[in-house]
């Protein structure tokens, strides 16, 4: 999942069918695309417990807020544990941050963690611990991009939304348009193309975006399409047109992870997870972000201290008071 920009479009107000030019196939093959599309998934689609019936709107968010740069094995324990745990915002809204942190565990960007926290808080301060169910009110919580909005409305709430995912980018791009990865950034053309292909009807567009979004994931994969396996196949563009190449391969990033500052503070987040009494010092942490080495013997022997620097800016770390210069603690 990403944070993508996406739109809420309820079906009963005119302003709610949104912008966009005609879409670039006729109205019938694009019918026929959505028949396909959401009889592959009916067939396919995985049993996610998120997806289930009677799953809160506080459960879908936290899922799409778990699932974010973090693939759906790692997520679906941490988010069962978590949902055991606290099962509404109220109980996370309560629970110390240092729980928080140790739950979330090794899922990656910590701070998501405490952001989903802040945004529990906002729930119960502002909608009474209901979560909102209109993009506008979601938005307006903290740590909630456009991409979560516009899930949990159409997941939670049958709103008719442009879920857009990288996902589902690579799925409408190859199959509709004929390219073989969606642009780095997604752009206004883009989001109004796509609004285009959703469908009328609220609770089809709902089963749309999640089928889509289950096709990409499964099949119509970044790096190893399963074309054979695709029921697009026949009607896809990128196909048809010979498997292009990527048009902006020269100019995507990479996001590297070994020897980074961000492998270096998972490093240090450990320790200061598994911390007996509250409180490491400040020596066993720039030894742990070193992997367990001298950090004076590292390529960059300032990285360590600079990785704890960066916990304790973002406040996933607190220094100790002046009895405790030299250690630290979870917040």
């Amino acid at each position: 999942m990403s944070t993508d920009v996406v739109t809420d479009r309820a079906a009963d107000r005119p302003a709610d069918r949104g912008p966009g030019p005609a879409v670039p196939i006729d109205r019938s093959a694009l019918t026929a695309v959505h028949r396909t599309v959401l009889d592959w998934y009916q067939a396919n689609a995985r049993d996610l417990p998120w997806r289930r019936p009677g799953t809160t709107a506080w459960a879908v968010l936290v899922s799409e807020v778990m699932l974010q740069q973090t693939p759906v094995s790692r997520v679906e324990p941490a988010w069962r544990a978590w949902m055991d745990r606290w099962p509404a915002p109220a109980d996370l809204a309560a629970a110390p941050a240092a729980e928080v942190l140790r739950a979330w565990d090794r899922l990656g960007y910590p701070r998501r963690a405490l952001r989903l926290q802040e945004c529990a808080r906002a729930v119960v301060d502002r909608h009474g611990g209901v979560v909102p169910d209109t993009e506008d009110a979601l938005l307006a919580l903290p740590g909630i991009g456009a991409y979560t909005a516009a899930a949990v409305a159409a997941f939670t709430y049958g709103r008719r939304a442009v879920v857009l995912d990288t996902n589902v980018r690579r799925v409408l791009g190859r199959a509709l348009e004929g390219r073989a990865l969606p642009a780095p950034a997604l752009g206004r053309a883009e989001r109004e193309r796509a609004a285009g292909y959703v469908p009328e009807d609220r609770e089809t567009s709902v089963r749309w975006n999640v089928g889509v979004m289950e096709l990409g994931a499964l099949v119509c994969t970044a790096r190893s399409p399963r074309c054979e396996r695709c029921p697009l196949q026949t009607r896809c563009a990128w196909v048809r047109a010979g498997r292009p190449a990527d048009a902006h391969a020269a100019t995507r990033r990479r996001q590297a992870w070994h020897g980074t500052d961000r492998q270096v503070r998972g490093r240090i987040m450990a320790a200061l997870r598994d911390a007996p009494d509250g409180w490491t010092a400040e020596s066993a942490l720039l030894q742990a972000g070193a992997d367990g080495a001298d950090p004076a013997a590292l390529p960059d022997p300032r990285q360590p201290a600079r990785a704890l620097a960066s916990l304790v800016a973002d406040g996933l770390a607190v220094r100790g008071d002046d009895g405790h210069p030299s250690r630290y603690r979870l917040p």
